[in-house]
């Protein structure tokens, strides 16, 4: 059955569109038109969703998440994935890259293989489950002094050997990676990663701004979760932090959820990155969509209470959502929607090299769109042609 899509305006990645008409048949986009020339369905048993005063975007593309609605991702089960992919369908996330936690070489081996074997097998298009399209190393090589919720007993300094290994074991389908650039080996890991595809964050990291620069110019590409885990600024030592912040070239994740990051940090952060190299990340865990409690984060337990998830007084990922990200940062900082749709859609589809997969919407592609409103607040989800409300 042919559904149609009508709204204000449309982002497609690239550019507006005003008052759109998207249709939709068998699962994928058919076409998009300005109204003016757009044929309705209506009277030929089509569909027709009017969403007044919001705008139609590509569906968003969550590059760090380890979990939602009771389940980790490295769990790498058909039933862990289907339970997420549901629920983040439901928040307009149409794709994401399933993050690991540092765990014990051998865990993390068998969940990646598990992984592989589910990203080659993805639900039929007719199902609103989304599916991870890669994954997230985020370790084992990181900095112990900024470790965050890694068990120290598993992180381990950068080895080519032991990242092909996990690299192999996930059948190529690592995207991306968090490394601490000061620790040895780690340029030369950068280096090696990035010649197999693999686009390398910078993060969990006490690094210099000399370190940082190495890693950068070794092929280092975003940073990961910008102000937090990372060394504090200094006027006389940027560190890694100050290098971050002023690379022009770098794309940087942030969690912008009002707990990882004050308002005020969210402007110093959009300030410096843009438009074109910020990009809003979750940082989520099994805990996302579900009461308060204590859940579990890649074997370890972790406490979660009034929106904030911790282990013991250190932040343990978090549980927000993208569709609150995107509308909490235009609270924040006063950018237009259209600005901050690229943070969830084009910008993290262009760090990962994923554009073809996610990001923009064009005639022949999966249809996953959102619809937010003036505010950026979710007020649809479509998922493979199926509309849901928010």
């Amino acid at each position: 059955m042919r559904t149609v899509l009508t709204a204000e305006k449309l982002w497609t990645g690239t550019g507006l569109l005003d008052h759109p008409v998207v249709s939709i048949e068998d699962g994928r986009i058919a076409s998009i038109t300005p109204r003016a020339a757009g044929e309705l369905a209506a009277g030929t048993g089509g569909r027709v969703f009017d969403y007044p005063g919001a705008t139609l975007a590509p569906a968003f593309l969550d590059v760090h998440t380890h979990g939602a609605a009771g389940h980790d991702v490295m769990e790498a089960t058909p039933e862990a994935l289907k339970t997420m992919g549901r629920f983040l369908a439901s928040h307009g996330t149409g794709s994401y890259l399933a993050t690991t936690v540092t765990a014990p070489l051998d865990a993390t081996l068998r969940s990646l293989a598990g992984l592989a074997k589910l990203l080659a097998q993805p639900p039929n298009v007719g199902e609103t489950v989304t599916w991870p399209i890669g994954i997230h190393l985020e370790g084992p090589f990181l900095s112990h002094v900024k470790r965050g919720v890694h068990p120290p007993e598993y992180l381990l300094a950068p080895d080519i050997a032991v990242f092909d290994r996990l690299f192999e074991a996930a059948e190529g389908h690592v995207r991306l990676m968090t490394l601490a650039p000061e620790l040895p080996g780690a340029v030369e890991l950068t280096a090696h990663a990035t010649r197999r595809g693999v686009r390398i964050s910078v993060g969990h990291s006490n690094a210099t701004a000399a370190e940082t620069r190495a890693a950068i110019a070794a092929g280092a590409v975003s940073a990961t979760h910008t102000f937090n885990a990372m060394r504090p600024l200094d006027h006389r030592e940027p560190g890694i932090l100050g290098i971050v912040l002023t690379t022009d070239s770098l794309f940087a994740e942030l969690v912008c959820d009002g707990i990882h990051n004050t308002a005020e940090m969210v402007k110093i952060w959009w300030r410096c990155k843009g438009p074109e190299r910020a990009i809003l990340i979750t940082d989520a865990m099994s805990a996302t969509g579900m009461p308060d409690g204590e859940y579990q984060l890649a074997g370890f337990t972790v406490q979660v209470a009034k929106g904030r998830a911790s282990f013991g007084d250190v932040l343990a990922g978090s549980v927000l959502t993208l569709d609150r990200a995107l509308a909490n940062f235009l609270a924040f900082t006063g950018a237009s929607v259209e600005q901050g749709l690229r943070l969830l859609t084009a910008n993290p589809a262009a760090m990962t090299g994923l554009s073809d997969q996610a990001g923009s919407l064009a005639v022949g592609q999966p249809a996953k769109l959102v619809a937010v409103d003036a505010a950026g607040r979710l007020v649809a989800s479509i998922q493979n042609g199926q509309p849901t409300s928010a």
